[in-house]
């Protein structure tokens, strides 16, 4: 038999091997960029990002930033080296500034913007569309339940009733009505969706707020020492901090005076003995042209003025150190603050003094508030009180290096090509000084004094108000504050509805069977876990039934009488 065979041109004559899988059309620029822009904008997204931001922040909690401790990062490059300088290219001191923060903020702020606008135009939309038409088979639904009307009770005034039951309960409602039958739809929870979007839209307020607040406002730090006033002006900061768009023409001015600075410690409970429980700093700030207003400020209690909120950083002693030079000049006199090393305020001073001697000085100081001795010799501080102050000083003769013009820190003293005088192995002992005592300098460079402030307490034994103590301010000032908090507050709102306002449907149909009686079913439908969605639609059919039969009774009293 001939075997027949297909035409040479036909289709499933052709050799080519057969295309396996799914072949996907190029996408394009265009393509590409929408698909790009659809990832940024979803809600997965979003959330990824928020979760970067809050990793990327970390790193600013565990260094010191320059925007709050100037002072702590210039300690971090002391003590790390090499360690610092590495941080410091990869913008670790200035975490919330850095381009890599930057750039998560910024992805945060067009994904949530993409988010919301889209789901805000489908919920307008969907608050002016009617409820969906009543299911043909309400059984299949949750909380299903069916009751008899009671007699005498028509198909569409039961509808009637049930449509007045709903909107009293807030639901929005559509009637339908058919010959044999009518149902009303209805929904409420809308609320939650409102509160979702309201949510995200705050949040992107609060970084908008952020933003220009990071642009507009300050930071500024100042020491003050007891009796020291602060005017409000670019120079008189220790350390600045502007935002970019900051102009120093907006600096409202006005002064602010430590008048005192008071401490407690606990002295009762053995086991946290000397700790302090309270920290008060007693000030009095003065706007310009008004009165002078007395103020506090403590521990986690700013103080607010002029457009800026004070905050207290830290606190310590400044003992008042004068150096006289041999002829009886008075070369240098100041209250120096010596920066706490442990909790009982053994605190480290430099003192640096470039004119008026033979050469230049420099002193390396240690006040112990109240000083006791190890077993080894060595000095501490048993106690964060003055109950027994002591000074010690190491001195250095040289160059200091402050005529060259390069800025140094206050608080460091390079040592390296000064000649030291006393302490370590000089063979000279340490210059060690009480309040009101005075010592000579080695090589007849002059005399150093411990001033003390209250010489006639200190004669009694009370050396309380012996040396004056400071305290470090962080002068802030953030021109949004009022937004942030209104978008804080709305993100809570948002957050509350979102999470509590549950979104359910439910529906009412009421039938005429044959004998003319009534058939009511009732049935519902959330949008997400809702436990309470049964409960919801017995509490409607009861509440129907009853205005049912009250209507009935109603109707049925006149007729009687």
């Amino acid at each position: 038999m001939a075997t027949l065979s297909r035409p040479s041109d036909h289709y499933d004559s052709r050799r080519e091997a057969p295309q396996t899988g799914v072949v996907q059309p190029k996408l394009g620029l265009t393509g590409w960029l929408r698909w790009f822009w659809r990832q940024l904008t979803s809600m997965r997204t979003a959330l990824f990002l928020l979760l970067m931001l809050a990793i990327a922040s970390i790193p600013g909690s565990l260094v010191p930033q320059r925007t709050s401790d100037p002072n702590g990062v210039t300690q971090y490059f002391t003590d790390h080296p090499d360690l610092a300088p590495i941080l410091d290219k990869v913008q670790a001191f200035d975490v919330y500034t850095s381009a890599w923060f930057s750039s998560i903020y910024l992805l945060l702020f067009i994904s949530l913007i993409g988010c919301v606008i889209p789901r805000t135009k489908h919920h307008f939309q969907a608050l002016r569309a009617k409820p969906p038409t009543t299911p043909a088979r309400l059984g299949r639904l949750f909380g299903f339940t069916t009751q008899d009307a009671p007699p005498h009770s028509d198909a569409r005034a039961a509808i009637t009733h049930a449509r007045t039951v709903l909107k009293s309960s807030g639901y929005r409602v559509a009637r339908f009505d058919s010959d044999t039958e009518s149902s009303v739809s209805a929904e409420r929870g809308y609320l939650r969706e409102t509160g979702n979007l309201v949510f995200h839209a705050a949040l992107v307020g609060i970084l908008v707020t952020v933003g220009f607040g990071g642009g507009y406002g300050f930071a500024g730090q100042r020491v003050l020492v007891e009796g020291q006033t602060f005017v409000n002006t670019l120079l008189a900061y220790d350390s600045f901090n502007p935002g970019r768009f900051f102009d120093d023409t907006t600096l409202d001015p006005y002064t602010l005076s430590l008048d005192d600075f008071s401490v407690s410690y606990e002295q009762r409970n053995l086991q946290a003995y000397g700790q302090p429980i309270d920290f008060t700093a007693d000030v009095t700030v003065t706007p310009k042209g008004e009165a002078a207003e007395p103020g506090a400020v403590k521990v986690n209690g700013p103080l607010r003025t002029n457009g800026t909120s004070i905050y207290l950083l830290g606190n310590g002693y400044a003992p008042t150190i004068q150096v006289t030079a041999p002829d009886g000049t008075v070369v240098f006199s100041d209250s120096v603050p010596f920066l706490p090393q442990d909790a009982n305020l053994t605190s480290l001073g430099i003192v640096k003094v470039p004119d008026g001697l033979a050469e230049q000085l420099g002193m390396i100081g240690f006040f112990y508030p109240t000083q006791d001795k190890a077993a080894s010799g060595a000095n501490f501080s048993s106690y964060p009180d003055l109950e027994y102050p002591l000074l010690t000083l190491n001195v250095y003769t040289g160059d200091l290096g402050l005529n060259a013009g390069v800025p140094t820190s206050v608080y460091s003293l390079v040592t390296d090509t000064l000649t030291q005088q006393t302490g370590g192995k000089t063979g000279v002992a340490s210059i060690e000084l009480k309040p009101g005592a005075s010592a000579e300098l080695p090589g007849g460079l002059g005399t150093v004094s411990f001033i003390d402030n209250n010489p006639a307490a200190s004669a009694a034994g009370d050396f309380t108000q012996s040396v004056p103590r400071f305290a470090s301010f962080d002068i802030h000032h953030d021109p949004t504050q009022i937004w942030l908090i209104s978008f804080s507050m709305l993100v809570l709102f948002g957050l509350f509805t979102g999470l509590l306002v549950p979104r359910r449907r439910v529906w009412v149909k009421a039938t005429t069977r044959a004998d003319g009686t009534v058939h009511l079913e009732y049935a519902g439908l959330a949008r997400g876990d809702d436990p309470a969605l049964e409960a919801a639609v017995s509490a409607v059919a009861a509440r129907h039934l009853k205005l049912l039969k009250t209507h009935q009774t109603v109707v049925a009293t006149p007729e009687s009488t």
